[in-house]
Formats: structure tokens, sequence, C-alpha cells
């Protein structure tokens, strides 16, 4: 399963609603039309000052027809009245407009009036490989430097990320900069703690996880079998899991910029997924985002 498949498989949901906190950048309002004329979703609720959109779609030639605008004066106002969209059931996906990941994470995490789901947000991006195929990759943008507690929720929303997009019993390869268990290397440690906590059924969906796996050998096939590595997960990853944002970000970018490959990324752990796009993902890669996102919601 690739992405146009994905995104076919999401068709069948038009009635979908989405609300774009400060929807004033045009790369983001194209990527809501795209997602209109796809079929993707049927309206598109956005927040800001409707002077400052309507210029941002004329500037990127943006037909605003099945678009509605919501005035608000900041970015801080927009991205609260996007998350009660969402709280009361008028929308049905979050999507970042042109404010900061710490405002609109804000308003999602907002005591009173945000949308929390689970113990802790992570971010999730799926990687179209070159055989053709959906992987996942947690966390490069979100959670700095987690301890052993906070893995085990990440790489629990990967998991139960998988089963909602149609991968079902994922992989999951938990990274590490060798594949042996060095005592004097946390990474190792936490990996095979993780390892086992999978083995013995410790989350909350059924996965196959593995590690310590050093990328190549998570990836490859041929590299797991010149180390000698015997593994279900090596070569057939579903869910390739860093353990510092550093090192997931350099990945998700390398992948992209240097691989050529699709990818996309959304917010996991809120009452629905945040798509979660920069100005530097093309257009392709924000539709991309926001059929992925569509997609965990499952069946109306």
């Amino acid at each position: 399963m690739g992405f146009a498949s994905l995104r076919k498989d999401v068709v069948s949901n038009s009635k979908r609603s989405l609300a774009v906190a400060w929807g004033v950048d045009g790369g983001v309002l194209k990527a809501c039309r795209e997602a209109i004329d796809h079929n993707l979703v049927r309206e598109v609720l956005v927040t800001g000052p409707a002077d400052q959109i309507e210029a941002a779609a004329g500037e990127a030639g943006v037909n605003l027809e099945g678009f509605s605008i919501h005035y608000a004066s900041s970015p801080e106002e927009g991205a609260a009245e996007a998350v009660r969209f969402i709280r009361e059931g008028k929308s049905d996906l979050l999507m970042k407009g042109q404010l900061s990941t710490g405002t609109i994470l804000r308003a999602v995490l907002h005591k009173e009036f945000g949308i929390r789901a689970q113990a802790l947000l992570s971010h999730i991006a799926a990687v179209e490989l070159p055989a053709g195929r959906l992987a996942l990759l947690t966390d490069a943008a979100m959670n700095v430097k987690p301890d052993l507690a906070q893995k085990v929720a990440i790489l629990d929303n990967a998991i139960q990320f998988a089963w909602s997009i149609g991968l079902t019993n994922p992989k999951a390869a938990v990274l590490a900069s060798v594949e042996t268990v060095n005592p004097q290397m946390q990474d190792t440690i936490d990996a095979a703690c993780l390892a086992v906590m999978g083995r013995r059924g410790q989350f909350s969906r059924k996965a196959l996880v593995d590690g310590p796996l050093a990328f190549d050998n998570a990836y490859s096939k041929e590299a797991a079998k010149q180390k000698g590595i015997e593994s279900e997960v090596a070569g057939n990853a579903d869910i390739f899991m860093v353990q510092e944002l550093t090192a997931g970000n350099l990945l998700y970018k390398a992948l992209s910029f240097v691989g050529g490959l699709s990818i996309a990324g959304v917010i996991y752990g809120a009452k629905c997924p945040i798509v979660l796009t920069s100005r530097a993902d093309s257009a392709e890669s924000k539709l991309n985002a926001i059929a992925l996102a569509l997609r965990s919601l499952g069946d109306e």
C-alpha cells in the first residue's frame, strides 16, 4: 500500500470535514483545495482574518469554494477556534496553518478546552519506501529525549496508528547505532526492554517488536544477513522507531530530500490526528498527510 492506494481508500469518507488553524498560508490552502477536489473531504473550516486568507488563496490561485472562513485575530485564537470545532464535533480533522507547532499544541493540550486523548502525543510519519509500501517513522518532531516510559507510549501510539491505516500486526524496529545490547549505551538497553515488552504482549495492540537494530539491518534483509542477525523484523519493518528527536528529524529529512521518498506526517494522541506540515513540504506531501490522517479515522 502506497500513498496513491491510501488516497483511494479515503475517497469513501468524503463527508469528512477539515479544520485549519490560522490558515493564512497559500500552500496549506492549496493542499486543502486538492483534498476537496480529490473527494477526500467535503469542506474546510479555516480560522484567521478573512482578508489575509483570501489574499493567500489569491496568490496561490486557490478557489475557496467549499471553504468557510471563521474570524480569529491571532494565531492563538485561531488555534483555539479550530480545536473547538473538533471538540464540538463540527470538524473531523485538525490541520496546522501558518503558526508554530507550539501554539497549536497549547490549544490541543489545554486542560479545560483541549482535545488530548492519550497520555502522550507523538509525531508519526509515513514513508513510501522504494518497494512501494508504506512504513512509519516515529518520533521526528515532538518528543526530544524521551525516557523509557515515554518511549513505551511513543511506540504504542505508532502501533495503534499502524493498525488504524491497515498495517495489521505491524513489525516494529527500535533503532540504535548498534544492534547489540551495550550496558554503556542506554538506547540499546531501552530497545531491548521494548522488544521484551512486545513479546509479552504489553502494548495495546498486537505487534512484533525487535531491537536494538541499526537502521541498515532494520531496513535491509541483506544487511541483517551479513551481520548474522536473525529477526522477523529485520528487512521487514513497518515501524522505524528512533529514540530521540534529532536522529528522527535527520532521518526524516534525509529520506525526503536526499532519498526523494514521499513522506507525510501527523501528530497522534489527540481526539483526532493533527496534520503537521512545514512550508518546505511539497503540495503532494501536504495532500498525503491529509489522506494519512483521514485513513486513520476509519470508516464513517
